[in-house]
């Protein structure tokens, strides 16, 4: 990245704040501080599973959650028949996420538009009512998970383990995109949502392209899940449901959609704006709306979007300027 852009400074000093994030909740005697900034970054690898498929590839998946319900109900199963083996549900959740991606990828790449929207909502349905008739785990009440994953020496049990280990999965998931939409993948991706037809007729398989950006893209959010199973202590339907795939859509386009590090932004920005706004007035939401509203409106391509445009617009009139004589 180019050390004199405003966007590199602000991605430095993010990385740096939420390294030092245990060291402050420390000192001020604040380890909600852990929780909290630990539930920004599930959420933010979450976001920046589904601005995969959204942001570069065009795809407004509005089922998401079930992938995201998925890793929490693997690793509460797990706990409810007495295993606690981290690497195990690591594989479940992993192996899960990509079967039923792929299933449901078939299906819905079949369409577009408004059509693929109704049918990953309609798949996330399905599986929010299966978990609700699973009276043995707890059905529409959910399901209490009584002991954490274990890697090895690595509890995620531990706030302070399962901070690093999120911090440390999300930091490998915005390395991961950034790899995939910057490599020839990439490229086909964002083409295919160009211009498809034309991308058909160059010779790219673009069908393959968008199912296999759709199965990773599921298969980080089911790992986004079993971080937040092990961060809640607790797995429910609720997690399944649309309001939540709603919840990380609002987080891609506020942070930037289509932009690596604009999910996290997004992230970061929606959960503390709602914890500041509960603790001023019950009807916070009534506030929280508005603001989403007027961000997107002026800031079309998200608040880390609009850094890079900022970043753009002066290098253009700094080369502007030393063309001229």
């Amino acid at each position: 990245m180019n050390t004199k852009r405003i966007s590199f400074w602000f991605t430095a000093l993010l990385v740096l704040a939420l390294l030092l994030v245990p060291l402050y909740a420390q000192v001020a005697a604040e380890p909600f501080a852990i929780t909290f900034v630990s539930r920004v970054l599930v959420f933010g690898i979450a976001a920046i599973s589904l601005n995969l498929i959204l942001g570069f590839g065009g795809m407004v998946s509005f089922g998401h959650a079930l992938y995201l319900g998925l890793g929490a109900y693997v690793v509460g199963i797990a706990a409810h028949h007495g295993s606690d083996n981290g690497w195990l549900q690591l594989l479940i959740t992993v192996g899960l996420s990509a079967a039923i991606g792929a299933l449901t990828g078939l299906v819905s790449l079949r369409t577009v538009g408004v059509a693929f929207i109704m049918i990953t909502l309609a798949f996330a349905q399905m599986f929010y009512f299966l978990f609700v008739s699973l009276k043995q785990y707890g059905g529409d009440d959910g399901l209490s998970i009584p002991t954490r994953s274990q890697f090895g020496p690595l509890d995620l049990g531990s706030p302070l383990a399962l901070y690093y280990t999120a911090l440390v999965l999300l930091l490998l998931a915005l390395l991961l995109s950034h790899r995939l939409v910057h490599a020839r993948f990439g490229m086909v991706l964002q083409g295919a949502r160009v211009n498809e037809r034309r991308m058909k007729a160059m010779g790219f398989a673009t069908t393959r392209y968008k199912l296999l950006a759709y199965v990773v893209s599921c298969v980080l959010c089911g790992l986004a899940g079993l971080l937040y199973g092990n961060l809640t202590g607790f797995a429910a339907p609720a997690y399944l449901a649309w309001t939540v795939s709603g919840e990380i859509i609002v987080m891609v386009v506020l942070g930037g959609m289509g932009t690596v590090l604009g999910p996290v932004v997004g992230a970061l920005t929606l959960l503390v704006t709602e914890e500041i706004l509960k603790a001023i007035t019950e009807h916070w939401m009534l506030i929280l709306g508005p603001l989403i509203v007027l961000v997107v409106l002026t800031a079309k391509r998200g608040i880390y979007g609009y850094m890079l445009d900022y970043d753009e617009r002066r290098e253009r009139r700094a080369l502007a300027a030393g063309d001229k004589p």
